[in-house]
Order: structure tokens, then sequence, then C-alpha cells
């Protein structure tokens, strides 16, 4: 019995830990997407509120130069939307890297590609 009580608290407590993070939960352009037209602006929502001052993405082309606007933000009315605006994309693939801090204080990052049809 003391067996089966330890399990079950030792899965709780790692169940609280695995939410403690801001992990992507979807983005447009979507992960791995191929596009017709170039998007004007990449946004990235989160599984937990983000804190502002610690949040950011940058989208980079083939090469590796920015082509974002360098104005990452978290949404004012959803603290769980990170987006930055994109200068006008030529066809070819994107990176997309972000690195949040959520609410809690505890840090992730990801990338993920997407193209524009040639």
């Amino acid at each position: 019995m003391r067996y089966a009580i330890l399990v079950i608290m030792a899965l709780l407590i790692g169940a609280h830990e695995a939410r403690a993070h801001a992990f992507l939960d979807h983005a447009n352009p979507a992960v791995g997407s191929s596009l017709h037209s170039p998007p004007a602006m990449v946004s990235l929502w989160f599984t937990q509120e983000l804190e502002p001052a610690f949040s950011t993405v940058e989208v980079t082309d083939e090469a590796g130069a920015r082509v974002d606007g360098g104005d990452a933000a978290v949404d004012a009315s959803d603290q769980t939307l990170l987006h930055a605006s994109l200068k006008k994309l030529a066809p070819g693939t994107y990176h997309v890297n972000w690195r949040v801090i959520s609410v809690d204080t505890h840090p992730t990052e990801g990338r993920f590609n997407f193209e524009v049809e040639r």
C-alpha cells in the first residue's frame, strides 16, 4: 500500500513539473508548412503565459540572414502568443528560432522551418 501511495505521489509531482514549462502549442505559419504566398508575420502560441521581457523569436533565411522585423513581442491581450513581423520573403526555406521564459521562470527554446514555394 505504501508503495502505491509513493508511486501516485511521484506521478503527481512529475505531472506538475511537466506543466511548469511553456512549450510550443502551435504556430502560424505552421511547423513544416509549405506556403503559396509569403506570410507577413510569424505567430507562436505556447502552453503557458510568457514573460515578455525574456521571450523572443527570430526568423532567418537559408543563408542565415534575419528576415524578421526585429519586433518580437508577447501579445498584450494573449500572454501565450509571441509574434514578429516579417520582411517581404522570397521563395525558399525559413528557420524560426524561439526562446521563451514562462511566467514561472522556466526557459524553453526550439526551432522549426517553413517554406515559401518557388
